[in-house]
């Protein structure tokens, strides 16, 4: 199709206007490939900034997705409730072992009847009059100040890390703010800040964590926000050294830029509790969520940083959901405190351990080197992403697409970086497929075989 003689209004939104209607009256279906920016810039006789911005709010909307060098494609008619880069992940067909869903083993989960047995027998009437009372249980909240890794102006609970995360940035970046991400990242959060009209600014990891160099540049070009992992990052399972922390205050102390922390798998994650908070006073807004260690139903996650910050989120929420549920918080508190589902958290804590440890000695006895990393996820380098996915899915295996976790769309995904002293980098900028190793078990053997085989050229 000569898609710029259907265009008439020559603007980013018109352009975007334009491809939408096509696909909605058919003539561009799943799956067609979009001219190249520079080829429909020179063809429209606009600069490809122009263009760019017109693919770029497609791609916000779920209408097309870069897939880097293989291009710019419409997208199937979506799951109007997912958001784009959801969809990516959520894509695809049945298989007899999925591993790309970046969710923990239901079976290493503490049991949760047991906890809502007790709550209900110590708390056998609801609290009616509990709409303008703190938003945190007291227990939960003394439990929480014990084990937080700095000391916080203020602590509440949200319903989840993103929802921490979203409500945060509403508070802090305006429409049109930079916010510094890591690259690769969490492909959520990507929606999530296109949604807010915020603009990524990647910053690039290597084995122990941001790279203080990358986030130097993303700082000088405007960034006023930082959200990172510190720990079992996903995809790649990176987690911030103590050094690596130091480093990044250096720089921070340099700019004016708020940091987020999405501590996302603490207390399933096997390495030390790593935080800016100490080194950077009101400056941290730290985020630990019970999703993985605990159950992704009970949708708390916990919030700790400056009075400046907490004390706006916490009076707009209670113009939305008001709290978290107080049931659910009584609910963690028991979970956090009963002998039997603290041994249970840790033994999935080693469990989660000794499968990646297993998966990475498979795969070396097929010639591939990972990195051990920590959490539930394995960033797995490939030859080519397309044809890693359609090897595993003959192979009845599933797992995620590298493609989504790129903050710059993907552009970068297929080159190697180099470190700051010019040597080969954590190879985080290749093609990739993430792994959710948490889910293999027995069939590590095998798994690795199917691994090896669809990462090979």
């Amino acid at each position: 199709m000569d898609l710029a003689s259907h265009v008439d209004d020559r603007s980013p939104r018109g352009i975007a206007a334009t491809v939408a209607r096509l696909v909605r009256g058919g003539d561009l279906r799943p799956g067609d490939r979009l001219p190249t920016v520079r080829h429909l810039a020179a063809d429209l006789g606009v600069s490809p900034a122009t263009v760019s911005g017109a693919w770029q709010a497609l791609s916000a909307v779920g209408i097309v997705i870069s897939r880097g060098r293989a291009g710019t494609v419409v997208l199937p008619p979506p799951a109007s409730w997912l958001p784009p880069r959801y969809r990516d992940l959520a894509g695809g067909a049945p298989a007899r072992l999925d591993l790309s869903t970046g969710t923990p083993d239901p079976e290493l989960l503490p049991l949760i009847g047991p906890a809502l047995s007790r709550v209900a027998l110590q708390r056998p009437a609801a609290d009616t009059g509990a709409y303008v009372t703190a938003p945190v249980v007291p227990a939960l909240e003394v439990l929480l100040r014990d084990s937080w890794p700095f000391a916080p102006q203020r602590i509440t609970v949200v319903d989840g890390a993103l929802d921490a995360i979203s409500r945060t940035l509403e508070r802090v970046a305006g429409y049109g703010s930079r916010v510094a991400v890591e690259d690769p990242g969490f492909p959520p959060l990507f929606d999530l800040l296109d949604q807010l009209g915020l603009e990524r600014v990647p910053v690039t990891l290597d084995r122990h964590g941001m790279r203080p160099d990358a986030l130097e540049r993303a700082l000088d070009a405007g960034a006023g926000v930082v959200v990172l992992q510190p720990r079992a990052h996903n995809p790649t399972g990176v987690s911030m050294t103590s050094t690596r922390a130091r480093e990044l205050a250096a720089v921070l102390r340099r700019h004016d830029a708020l940091v987020v922390e999405d501590d996302h798998s603490g207390e399933i994650a096997s390495a030390r509790d790593v935080t800016l908070g100490p080194l950077l006073p009101d400056r941290v807004v730290h985020v630990r969520s019970y999703s993985k260690s605990h159950g992704p139903d009970l949708r708390i996650a916990a919030v700790g940083g400056p009075a400046s910050v907490l004390d706006g989120l916490v009076a707009r929420r209670m113009l939305g959901p008001g709290w978290t549920s107080r049931l659910l918080q009584h609910v963690l508190v028991d979970l956090l405190t009963d002998s039997s589902a603290i041994e249970a958290v840790a033994h999935a804590r080693r469990v989660y351990h000794a499968r990646r440890r297993a998966l990475r000695d498979a795969l070396a006895g097929h010639g591939i080197a990972i990195d051990p990393g920590d959490g539930i996820n394995v960033w797995l380098p490939v030859h080519d992403e397309r044809t890693a996915l359609v090897r595993l899915e003959a192979a009845g295996i599933r797992v995620a697409p590298g493609t989504p976790f790129s903050a710059d769309g993907g552009t970068t995904s297929s080159n190697e970086s180099t470190d700051a002293a010019g040597g080969p980098a954590d190879p985080t900028q290749r093609a990739h497929v993430r792994v959710t190793v948490g889910l293999v078990g027995s069939e590590v053997e095998d798994v690795a075989r199917a691994l090896a085989l669809a990462a090979a050229e």
